[in-house]
């Protein structure tokens, strides 16, 4: 099989700021893919939650509220989300949303909802999907799965960068305690703990640029065709 031939799915996990997304949108435009940050469908259920009144604690109230709301999610080029029809996206990355997607992450029948949401996408099409159990549970079967690692102090630096990207501020020692206390939370839980598949390659990003870390993918990607 060539690499053209490749039809995926790719599978992205690893933690807050380890460059899941920026690789993710990097590698679907390399091989013609469709690309889905799967961790912003997360987000999109907390906003509604938080708008809704809803909280994290109260998980049955917080399973019909999954169940009830309409998530559409458009996959090509970059994510966006539109809740009820209306498009969310621009607020996903808000100071309140970030404080509690973990909580609500955490929820079993709140992840139950997305991944199949998730897998319903994935068997679309050329697809790669980023998220934190992408390899592990939403597709376990997929012919390549990458885990994404840095440390957490260069975690803390992107995350910062990024936040002004976002139309927010967030200064280093913010951003780190926020990374550690994701990283808690994500690798913690009962439902779909962050870790990496017992196949994943597992790539460091600490010291490699974004162009390194894509030309390491793609030579993966040709091997996993082959």
């Amino acid at each position: 099989m060539s690499l053209a031939d490749f039809s995926g799915p790719i599978a992205i996990d690893g933690p807050a700021a380890s460059g899941k997304s920026s690789v993710g949108q990097a590698l679907a435009r390399e091989l013609g893919f469709a690309f889905l940050d799967t961790g912003l469908m997360y987000r999109a259920f907390t906003l509604a939650a938080l708008r809704s009144g809803v909280a994290a604690a109260d998980e049955g109230a917080c399973e019909r509220l999954a169940t009830a709301i309409r998530l559409g999610v458009e996959a090509d080029g970059d994510t966006r989300i539109l809740l009820d029809g209306e498009d969310i996206t621009a607020r996903l990355r808000d100071p309140e949303v970030e404080r509690n997607v973990s909580a609500y992450s955490a929820i079993a029948k709140v992840r139950e909802a997305m991944v199949r949401q998730q897998r319903t996408i994935a068997a679309s099409g050329r697809t790669i999907l980023a998220g934190r159990d992408i390899g592990t549970v939403v597709l376990p079967n997929a012919p390549l799965k990458l885990f994404l690692t840095a440390r957490e102090g260069e975690r803390a630096r992107r995350r910062s960068g990024q936040s002004a990207e976002w139309g927010t501020t967030q200064a280093h020692e913010a951003a780190r305690d926020d990374i550690a206390s994701r990283d808690r939370i994500d690798s913690g839980r009962l439902a779909s703990p962050l870790r990496a598949a017992a196949d994943a390659v597992i790539v460091d990003t600490s010291e490699m640029t974004l162009e390194a870390v894509v030309a390491y993918a793609l030579e993966k990607v040709k091997c996993a065709a082959a």
